[in-house]
């Protein structure tokens, strides 16, 4: 039977701000969720700061080893939004005004005080892109292939996700299934690991925490089938029941 085919994204959060902790980035794990939903798994993120080189060799580094590649962040009019510049520089093309951008940004910028130079700044695209629609406040998200370059903001980035909905190919979403445990994770490692290998195409996640003075964990059972994820999960409760661990469907 042919191994099922795996699509993979990776995300480049990029900002000076979120690597310095005055924004908490919200970007992760929304992006993550709808990437699952595509039937895509978020392969890994990495967070680089508002500087051309670090930008250039994350986007060069991850889009050669996954299907997708999306950054968030430094797209907006002011000069340290340098990211489609970067892009540009990373992809060998060059930067130009977008005509469909430059009307959509002129149409929402009418009653706004109009279309500075600094606004129209957010109609700059690397050289052969097209546009991801932007419902909330007029600068487009930018797609180039498969990379699509989306603003910071956790709002206006969930906006242009939804933009994407059903154009991205993928296979089948994952499945998960949660089960807690007042259980040491070090005490059912053997057990866990055991239980992952009986049910071939299973990944189980462990995810330990500290809670009303005790120890627990809660064990996120994960795969495309649904009936493999149910088996497993029903394989894992009874193991864990059997060695005195009460468990609790859905997690602590």
């Amino acid at each position: 039977m042919a191994e099922e085919r795996i699509w993979t994204a990776a995300l480049v959060v990029i900002g000076d701000e979120i690597l310095s902790g005055r924004t908490q980035d919200k970007n992760v794990a929304q992006v993550a969720q709808w990437l699952n939903v595509q039937g895509i798994r978020l392969a890994e993120v990495r967070v680089v700061p508002d500087r051309t080189e670090a930008i250039v060799e994350a986007v060069n580094a991850l889009r050669a080893r996954n299907d997708y590649l999306f950054t968030t962040g430094g797209i907006g009019p002011t000069h340290d939004d340098i990211t489609v510049d970067a892009i540009a520089a990373a992809l060998g093309v060059g930067v130009v005004h977008h005509p469909d951008a430059l009307a959509v940004l002129e149409r929402y910028y009418t009653t706004r005080g109009g279309l500075t130079e600094a606004r129209a700044r957010m109609a700059r695209v690397p050289e052969g892109a097209t546009l991801i629609e932007n419902r909330l406040s007029g600068a487009p998200g930018i797609r180039l292939g498969n990379l699509f370059i989306m603003a910071g903001v956790p709002h206006i980035t969930a906006g242009m996700l939804d933009a994407l909905t059903g154009q991205l190919e993928g296979g089948r979403p994952v499945v998960s299934k949660t089960i807690g445990s007042w259980a040491a994770e070090s005490e059912v490692a053997d057990l866990l690991r055991e239980t992952e290998r009986a049910h071939e195409g299973v990944a189980i996640g462990s995810y330990p925490f500290f809670r009303e003075g005790r120890v627990g964990a809660n064990f996120v059972v994960r795969s495309p089938d649904e009936a493999l994820v149910d088996a497993c999960a029903a394989d894992l409760t009874a193991r864990l029941e059997a060695v005195g661990r009460a468990t609790v469907a859905g997690g602590i």
